[in-house]
C-alpha cells in the first residue's frame, strides 16, 4: 500500500484578491482537516493514519476559486472519494476542501493539475 494521505486544497482568491488574513485562510483548512477526520473517524485508512501522528503526511494545495473548488467537490462526491468541503459561517462561503485520508495513489490523479499553496 502506498502512504497514506490528506489532500487540502484552498481557494487562492481568499488571499490574492479577496485580502484574507493568512491566518484566517489556515483557520479554515484546520476546520476541515478537524471535521473530517471526525466524519470518518472510524474509517479504516483513518485509523492507520492516526495511528501513528508523527508520520502524518498532508499535501496542501491551492486551487482559483469558489467554482472551480465546487466543481472539484462534484467530482468527487461522484467518484465517491470521501471528503469535506468546508463552508464558513455565517457567510455560508466555501472555503476549502480536506480528503479523509487515501493512499495516495488512489487519489492523487485527481489533484495533479493544482500546485501547492505558496502565501
Amino acid at each position: 500500500m502506498s502512504v497514506l494521505v490528506q489532500y487540502v486544497i484552498v481557494r487562492g482568491d481568499l488571499l490574492k484578491t479577496m485580502n484574507w488574513p493568512v491566518g484566517a485562510v489556515i483557520a479554515q483548512a484546520c476546520h476541515a482537516c478537524t471535521a473530517v477526520t471526525h466524519l470518518f473517524y472510524n474509517d479504516n485508512y483513518t485509523q492507520a493514519y492516526l495511528a501513528n501522528l508523527d508520520v502524518m503526511h498532508k499535501i496542501v494545495l491551492e486551487i482559483p476559486d469558489e467554482t472551480s473548488l465546487n466543481n472539484l467537490s462534484l467530482i468527487l462526491t461522484n467518484e465517491n472519494i470521501h471528503h469535506k468541503l468546508w463552508i464558513e459561517q455565517p457567510e455560508n462561503i466555501p472555503t476549502c476542501l480536506v480528503t479523509k485520508p487515501y493512499p495516495k495513489d488512489k487519489v492523487q490523479s485527481y489533484f495533479k493539475k493544482y500546485k501547492l499553496l505558496k502565501l
